[in-house]
């Protein structure tokens, strides 16, 4: 039998260890503290430069074939999942259907004041479960009468309506980029919300942006601006698509201009679009804002404005996000609904339809039409 190396990666921590055999259950999870794939090689070879190369490209892809956020959380998911099993004197590997379905009880009614988990919540937990037990050479049967009918119940008994966040609407929007100063900071920051809104974009989506095509390596896409407006490819979770922004009715709203003079002030014109700045605010550096300062300057931003202000501020901030800008912009534009579902790259209308907040609502009047 020869003998192989096991590379593994995709997550915080990294293992290359040398097996005969396939591990037993004690011993896999002892080797396999990542959360990624595995490529296996012959050990006659492991010593290759060129293979070596091989592997960490190989690497590479197998982290890039999740989104980093959801790779952070199926890490989490299973961290948690280890702890929660020493606590309670069980194994995680090899995985136990009983062993789950205790565990997602625990999740739905912990004991000794713990958090209660949303049905939602305790469903991706269980997606990232079975996406770990699979980059670990094991097979989770979520059909298992032990899993299945405790998850069924779970959901019977605590499902909930969505909490979805509040629209932007063409008013808040307007409202939110005045709160905004004319300094570099200031002119990136409105760029970034006049774009998002218009092209009703997900956070992860506008940051990834770049000038041009193939300009980085971690690129999600790249724009052309024309006269009558600035088209953008996309590589999104669902494939490639184009979402076409056109030039507002004045300068002053318009997401092209506000992408103009972000772009022409800050001396972009090559790699991301959105950049930090320094601490004045003055100057634009290299490297790529995170996804998550799109969060935070909608919710600075709806403060500074005053928006929903009947509300104390804790609940204010927490009514709003990334995703507001996306049911912004399915709520408020008076177009036919196929083209706010192009414009969201939904697959389907009825998805669409999940961001309208008040699009439709009372529009068409059965109660009426049944003659009442």
């Amino acid at each position: 039998m020869s003998k192989t190396t096991e590379v593994v990666q995709s997550g915080p921590e990294k293992l290359v260890s040398a097996t005969d055999n396939a591990p037993s259950g004690h011993e896999h999870d002892e080797g396999m503290h990542s959360d990624g794939d595995t490529v296996s090689f012959s050990t006659h070879v492991a010593g290759s430069g060129a293979l070596d190369r091989l592997v960490d490209t190989a690497r590479d892809y197998a982290t890039a074939s999740t989104a980093e956020n959801t790779n952070k959380a199926y890490a989490a998911d299973w961290k948690h999942f280890k702890r929660w099993c020493r606590l309670k004197g069980a194994e995680p590997l090899p995985p136990s259907p009983e062993i789950i379905g205790l565990y997602l009880t625990d999740l739905a009614a912990p004991m000794k004041g713990a958090p209660v988990l949303s049905v939602s919540t305790i469903d991706r937990r269980l997606s990232g479960l079975a996406w770990n037990y699979t980059q670990r050479g094991f097979a989770l049967d979520r059909k298992d009468r032990h899993i299945a009918t405790v998850l069924a119940g779970i959901r019977r008994k605590h499902a909930r309506p969505p909490v979805r966040k509040e629209a932007i609407l063409p008013e808040d929007i307007l409202a939110m980029v005045a709160t905004l100063g004319f300094d570099l900071r200031g002119l990136r920051d409105r760029a970034i919300l006049l774009i998002g809104y218009a092209g009703g974009l997900r956070r992860s989506e506008i940051v990834s942006l770049d000038v041009g095509k193939d300009d980085t390596s971690d690129s999600g896409g790249w724009i052309e601006i024309f006269e009558d407006g600035t088209l953008l490819t996309l590589n999104t979770k669902t494939g490639w698509r184009e979402v076409e922004i056109g030039r507002g009715s004045s300068n002053q709203t318009c997401p092209v201009h506000a992408l103009e003079q972000w772009l022409h002030y800050a001396k972009i014109d090559f790699g991301p679009i959105f950049v930090r700045t320094s601490r004045n605010g003055k100057r634009a550096l290299e490297s790529r804002l995170n996804d998550k300062h799109v969060a935070r300057l909608i919710k600075q931003t709806v403060l500074g404005a005053g928006i929903r202000a009947d509300l104390p501020k804790k609940d204010r901030l927490a009514l709003f996000s990334g995703h507001s800008l996306r049911a912004g912009l399915a709520s408020s534009a008076e177009v036919d609904e196929r083209y706010i579902q192009k414009q969201l790259g939904h697959a389907s209308a009825e998805m669409t339809r999940r961001y309208h907040r008040r699009r439709d609502r009372f529009r068409i009047n059965l109660t009426k039409a049944a003659g009442l």
